[in-house]
C-alpha cells in the first residue's frame, strides 16, 4: 500500500491510522512525501511501526509523477494507492486480497465508498458500483460501456481499488496526460490486461475537504472528464456501441449537476452550502448523517503524534 503525500497535515494522521488498523496485517505502507512544508513530515515522524516506510522527494514533483513514484516505491505484488486525506475500513485489505487470491485473472478489484467531510462525518453513503454490470467479475467491454454511459466515474476512487503491480507496470502506470481522471483512467487501462472485479461492500471513505477545489479547477475537472469519456469511445470502438454514446450524452446534464453538488459539499462543514449539499446527497428516507452529532460514523484518531 502507498500514500502520495503533499500538504495534508490535517489529515495524514487519520489516513495512516486507518491503514494500520487493518485486520489483514501482512502489508507494507509506503508514504511518499512530495517535499511537504506544512508539518506533515512531523506527523510521519511520530509513528513507530515497522510496516511504515517514508520516502521523501528533495523537490516537489507533479501530482501524477508522485502517484507513479509511490507505486514504484512499493515491493508487494498487490498495491492500493490511498489519497493522503482518505480513509479505509478495517477489513478493506482482507476483503480485496481474498478476491485477488481467488481470481488470478483479475487485474483490479474495487469497492464502494462513503463521502466524508473535514470532521470524518459521512455526507453520502455507498457511492460508485451502483449497477449490476460493475459487480463481480467483469471484462473490459462491460467496464468501458458503463463508463461511457455514466459520463463520469462509476468505478471508484483510488482508495477503493487494489490492483496487481504487474498489471500496473504492463499498462504504463497512471496516465500522465489525464490528471483530473487518473483513477477511472487507470482502472480502464488495467482492464486491457485483466478483468475488473466489483465488490458491493463499502470499504473506503473519500474526503470532501473544504477548499480543496476552486471554481476554475472545477471547470477544468468537468472538461477533462468529458474529453476522457469521448476519447474512451474512440479508443475502444470495438466494444462501445452507439447507444452507449447516446445514453452518455443524454446523461451529461445529470453528471454536471452531480459534480456541482459534490463540489458544494467540499465547503466549510458549518456552512449553509455544505448542509444543503449534504441533504441532496443523502439517500431518500434516510437521516442526514452529516448532521449527526454522534461519533458512530467517525474513525478514531489514534495518531501518536497528536496524542
Amino acid at each position: 500500500m502507498c500514500i502520495p503525500l503533499y500538504q495534508k497535515v490535517d489529515y495524514i494522521g487519520r489516513t495512516i491510522d486507518s491503514v494500520l488498523a487493518q485486520t489483514f496485517t501482512d502489508f507494507e505502507l509506503v508514504v511518499v512525501d512530495n517535499a511537504t512544508t506544512d508539518g506533515s513530515a512531523d506527523v510521519l515522524a511520530g509513528y513507530d511501526d515497522p510496516r511504515l516506510r517514508v520516502v521523501r522527494h528533495a523537490e516537489t514533483v507533479p501530482q501524477i509523477a508522485n502517484f507513479n513514484a509511490a507505486v514504484a516505491a512499493t515491493r508487494a505484488p498487490l498495491v492500493k494507492v490511498l489519497n493522503a486525506d482518505d480513509l479505509i475500513e478495517p477489513d478493506a485489505l482482507a476483503r480485496q486480497v481474498a478476491v485477488m487470491d481467488a481470481e488470478p485473472d483479475v487485474a483490479v478489484v474495487s469497492s464502494r465508498h462513503h463521502l466524508v467531510d473535514d470532521r470524518d462525518r459521512i455526507v453520502a453513503r455507498d457511492r460508485t458500483l451502483r449497477t449490476p454490470d460493475l459487480l463481480g467479475r467483469q471484462d473490459r467491454a462491460s467496464v468501458v460501456r458503463r463508463v461511457v454511459r455514466h459520463g463520469g466515474n462509476p468505478l471508484g476512487v483510488p482508495g477503493n481499488m487494489l490492483f496487481r503491480r504487474s498489471a500496473f507496470d504492463l499498462v504504463g502506470g497512471f496516465p500522465t496526460d489525464e490528471p483530473f481522471v487518473l483513477d477511472v483512467a487507470l482502472a480502464v487501462r488495467l482492464t486491457t490486461v485483466g478483468d475488473f472485479y466489483g465488490l458491493p461492500e463499502t470499504l473506503s471513505r473519500f474526503r470532501l475537504a473544504s477548499g480543496s477545489m476552486t471554481s476554475s479547477a472545477r471547470r477544468r475537472n468537468l472538461a477533462a472528464q468529458r474529453v476522457f469519456v469521448r476519447r474512451l469511445g474512440r479508443d475502444h470502438v470495438d466494444v462501445v456501441r452507439r447507444r452507449d454514446v447516446v445514453r452518455g450524452l443524454a446523461r451529461w446534464p445529470l453528471t454536471w449537476l452531480r459534480h456541482q453538488v459534490l463540489m458544494s459539499a467540499s465547503s466549510d462543514p458549518d456552512s449553509r452550502t455544505h448542509r444543503l449539499a449534504a441533504r441532496l446527497l443523502a439517500p431518500r428516507g434516510r437521516r442526514d448523517p452529516a448532521s449527526d452529532p454522534s461519533g458512530d460514523d467517525r474513525h478514531t484518531n489514534r495518531n501518536p503524534a497528536s496524542s
